[in-house]
């Protein structure tokens, strides 16, 4: 065994689970069994992840909504709100930009809104966001806004990646993990600064983290820890950025990985 890792964080979809969201049990094992800390860094909202691990969420960490919210062993560590005048803005934004699905993310819930998406798109995205709800308009939620998450076109997704960047500089950063989703967060607000927190709280150091990703919201993770580890289906980005390059998820490069570091 690695004794220097004492902590390993993990992305979900492409990564940690298969595409129909199964996982292998034996990894959760072998992280109880080590005695290191099993951290999951996602994107996604808290319900959907914490529900995902319902047998043992309270044996594990929670980095969601790429960093705005963190719990760790049952325990809410940290969220952080989007600031009023930025939540309007968006609002203004996806109202005058159609072809734009847009998701509000919320502490409590997710919401779509009636007339801009179908229920199609409601219905794909509950899948992901187990707390979704209608609103007849954003403006009416009474919620802590943690992200936004829009869905674009695939083919314009560099295209609306830049225009976010331009129009929002300095209020939200996009992030894409690819097939059109991006998720639009607080600036300094993502995975690496979750993982920070927990290791200044468990007095660890980053030489002592393992990551996995396949995705854009994962490089800054991926950065941030020693061990750091690409899937072989993530994009050529997340490979140039991570140290090393590990199986598929379809193939539990995770597992696969932790049993030769463990």
């Amino acid at each position: 065994m690695q004794n220097d890792i004492k902590l390993v964080a993990t992305d979900i979809d492409g990564t940690f689970t298969h595409a129909d969201h199964t996982y292998d049990q034996r990894i959760l094992d072998r992280m109880n069994a080590a005695g290191c800390e099993f951290v999951v860094a996602s994107g996604s909202q808290y319900f959907m992840i914490r529900d995902l691990f319902a047998d043992c969420a309270d044996q594990i960490t929670f980095i969601s909504e790429n960093g705005a919210l963190i719990e760790s062993h049952g325990e809410r560590l940290f969220i952080q709100e989007m600031a009023e005048p930025t939540i309007q803005a968006m609002i203004d934004f996806a109202h005058h930009h159609s072809e734009i699905k847009m998701v509000m993310c919320g502490a409590q819930s997710a919401y779509c809104e009636r007339g801009t998406v179908d229920q199609a798109f409601f219905d794909l995205t509950n899948f992901y966001y187990h707390h979704l709800e209608w609103v007849d308009d954003f403006s009416d939620v009474d919620d802590q806004i943690l992200k936004f998450a829009a869905n674009v076109p695939e083919e314009k997704t560099d295209e609306y990646m830049a225009l976010f960047r331009e129009k929002f500089a300095g209020k939200v950063e996009p992030t894409s993990s690819g097939f059109g989703a991006i998720d639009l967060i607080i600036p300094g607000c993502h995975k690496a600064a979750g993982l920070k927190c927990l290791v200044e709280r468990w007095k660890i150091t980053p030489d002592q983290c393992a990551a996995f990703g396949d995705g854009g919201n994962d490089i800054e993770m991926l950065r941030y820890c020693k061990h750091s580890y690409a899937m072989a289906n993530a994009g050529e980005e997340v490979k140039r950025v991570a140290k090393h390059v590990c199986p598929s998820n379809e193939d539990d490069g995770v597992l696969v990985t932790l049993d030769q570091l463990f």
